[in-house]
Formats: structure tokens, sequence, C-alpha cells
């Protein structure tokens, strides 16, 4: 069974600094794609930045580009999300996200491409 276990959301003041880790089980980092997804109650899922792990190449959406770096750590099994220069309008529920790839070595921001999900941490940017 795939587990995926998100920690590290905490309440941080605009402009801070947050890492969430993304620790999985029973899947293994082998050419597939890692993503972390946010969502506002209300609103749709969104796509933040996926990795592709047989490779390293990412994917990260306008909004966050340049501000947050998704990464990998394959001894550990783990996918980070390094979340710097926050404002307010990131603060949201991320989940990790696994699934397979569907373009080569190059991995999409859409939910449905993504089996696999976690419970979710949640971020909160206020001052």
């Amino acid at each position: 069974e795939v587990q995926l276990v998100e920690s590290g959301g905490g309440l941080v003041q605009p402009g801070g600094s947050l890492r969430l880790s993304c620790a999985a089980s029973g899947w293994t980092f082998n050419s597939n794609c890692m993503a972390w997804f946010r969502q506002v109650p209300g609103k749709e899922r969104e796509g933040v930045a996926a990795i592709y792990t047989g490779g390293g190449n990412t994917n990260h959406a306008d909004s966050v580009k340049g501000r947050f770096t998704i990464s990998q750590d394959n001894a550990k099994n783990t996918v980070y999300l390094k979340l710097s220069s926050l404002k307010p309008e990131d603060t949201a529920m991320y989940y990790c996200a696994a699934g397979d790839t569907q373009a080569g070595s190059w991995c999409y921001l859409d939910d449905y491409d993504y089996g696999t999900w976690g419970q979710g941490t949640l971020v909160t940017v206020s001052s």
C-alpha cells in the first residue's frame, strides 16, 4: 500500500519561509512523478510543483515560480517543497501526490495524473 505523509506546515508571517516534506512508503522513486498541490476551501485544487523522480526535471506553476522549489531525496524516499517569500494568498492546505509519468521525463500539474494523495498539511501566512 502506498502512503504519503506530509509535514512541515504551520503559521508564518508574510515574507517568511517554510519547508514541507512528503515521506513516501510503498512507492519507489523510479522514473515517476511526485507533486505538490494546494487547495483553499471553496476553490479548485491547484498544482504547485512537480518533479520527475528519474532525473529531477521540475515543473513549477507560474504563481510560485521563483519563490517555491520542489526537490527530492531518493535515499529518504522524500520530496520537499521549499516555500519562500510567502504571501497571504499562499495560505492553503498543501497536498503531496504520486503518479506515473504521462509524458516521458515531464510531470504535469493536473491532478488527474496522480493516483495517490497524502492527507495534507496546512500553511497559513498571516501577520
